[in-house]
């Protein structure tokens, strides 16, 4: 049995050090892309559900999404820094300090997930009086954060069964653990919010009951996976002891990751900012030019996860040049993939923005929209792909940079002054966007050529604790 599961992991498992990149990269990246859509599937289900109960529920739900998305930013950043150090030294061979950097990762996740729970949970009140949820708002918001927050520690540790497993390679596992924990979490919804059958009618807790629970099961799952013998990664018990020097470098490489996502959330709360100045037309339009270009984040964010862990593996094994080739096929792929489907978003735009809504104001100023931002979806999403690179390499600090510069140095300023000065008005906002991501893309592909990036983790991390 231990030797059929160990030819399963095999099997799973993509070595990018060797053979032909481009169909590696679309082994490795075709499972993530598929998990990223399930989840926008997912949170589509999750707020019709939730919808069905009016709109004070649906305001709780999307008020409690930002210090969500804030906390999962966290463990994006360090489930990164940790799939960094598994690539690399996957590459280099070392297997026992794969797994016992997987180890470290789960051990300091689990911490802060339960750490930051904790604090979100006692400081409730205060952050719900920040966050505006006052009158009819009050209650539905209560009932959800009071139990969703707990889903934190879940979350963190499912995040580092996939991180773990996408550094060796294996994206398939992950992807069907995605599948189950979704699907579990799409048919709890109904009955805990309705109390359908023997369930307790939960109302709008039901969704966080729901969410809890799935993610429950998707953390025991991984676990398992991550303890048994003969995967493609296997944590013994002896390796969750901390160990300092690895937990300071992952924390070390994952506070840019968790300071890139929050700027990404700030800075969408004050793009809407400027949006909303213009009317409740421009809103919509900019709500469903987003919907749109959320296909560029499902398949560039899965290119760049896989061009991660191709260059992570490759300079763990000392093959830079071939690390810069991994990051190289993966941009100009995902670039003219994109580029393609911006085309076409641009040539159709006036039939897709009608398939969202039926307004022709909202229609005509939705088609601006793409007919701008289609332009951009090739280089916004090689950006990602560049910055994906730089993740893999522990080169985190540099993906913060480029993401601090697309969103806040050129997209929010180029926007303001195209709308206002220049008196462009929402043309200018779609505009900043644009020209955002070419200067992005620029400066992304200038540094990739240029700089220094190309060092391993490896050579800086010993193993005498494996």
């Amino acid at each position: 049995m231990a030797t059929v599961k160990s030819r399963a992991s095999r099997r799973n498992k993509i070595d990018l050090t060797q053979g032909a990149v481009a169909p590696k990269l679309l082994q490795l990246a075709a499972p993530l892309v598929a998990g990223n859509i399930l989840q926008t599937v997912y949170n589509l289900v999750d707020m019709f559900w939730v919808g069905k109960l009016g709109a004070a529920e649906v305001a709780a739900v999307s008020i409690v999404f930002p210090t969500a998305w804030l906390l999962i930013s966290i463990a994006m950043g360090i489930t990164i820094a940790g799939a960094a150090l598994v690539s690399q030294w996957t590459g280099a061979g070392d297997h026992e300090q794969a797994s016992f950097s997987a180890a470290q990762m789960l051990v300091l996740a689990t911490a802060i997930a339960t750490l930051l729970a904790g604090l979100a949970y006692w400081g409730r009140f205060a952050l719900m009086a920040f966050l505006g949820a006052t009158g009819d708002l009050f209650d539905p918001t209560l009932a959800y954060l009071s139990i969703i927050f707990w889903s934190v520690p879940f979350t963190f540790i499912f995040y580092s069964y996939q991180s773990a497993l996408r550094g060796v390679g294996d994206t398939i596992r992950p992807m069907f653990l995605v599948i189950a924990s979704n699907v579990v979490n799409m048919v709890l919804d109904p009955f805990l919010i309705f109390g359908w059958g023997f369930f307790p009618e939960l109302g709008v807790a039901g969704a966080a009951w729901a969410t809890l629970l799935s993610r429950l099961l998707a953390a025991v799952i991984g676990l398992c996976f991550l303890f048994a013998p003969g995967g493609a990664l296997t944590i013994r018990p002896k390796q969750l002891i901390p160990h300092w020097p690895t937990q300071y470098k992952i924390l070390n490489l994952g506070v840019p990751g968790g300071v890139d996502g929050a700027a990404r959330s700030f800075s969408a709360v004050a793009m809407v900012a400027l949006i909303t100045r213009f009317g409740p037309v421009a809103t919509a339009a900019y709500g469903i030019g987003v919907r749109v270009m959320s296909l560029v984040w499902t398949i560039s964010g899965a290119v760049g996860q896989g061009v991660g862990v191709g260059v992570g593996q490759n300079l763990g094994a000392n093959q830079s040049d071939r690390a810069a080739r991994v990051a190289w096929v993966g941009t100009f792929g995902d670039l003219l993939l994109l580029s393609a489907l911006g085309l076409t978003a641009v040539a159709f735009a006036p039939e897709i923005v009608s398939a969202f809504v039926n307004d022709p104001a909202v229609i005509a100023e939705g088609t601006n929209f793409l007919r701008v931002t289609g332009w951009g979806f090739g280089l916004g999403g090689a950006l990602m792909v560049i910055q994906g690179a730089f993740q893999g390499a522990g080169r985190t600090g540099y993906s913060m940079i480029l993401s601090l510069m697309n969103r806040w140095l050129f997209r929010l300023p180029l926007a303001w002054l195209l709308a206002w000065p220049l008196g462009l008005g929402a043309l200018g906002l779609w505009l900043g966007y644009f020209l955002s991501d070419a200067l992005g893309f620029v400066m992304g592909v200038s540094w990739m050529r240029w700089g220094d990036w190309r060092q391993s983790l490896v050579e800086e991390t010993t193993g005498e604790n494996a």
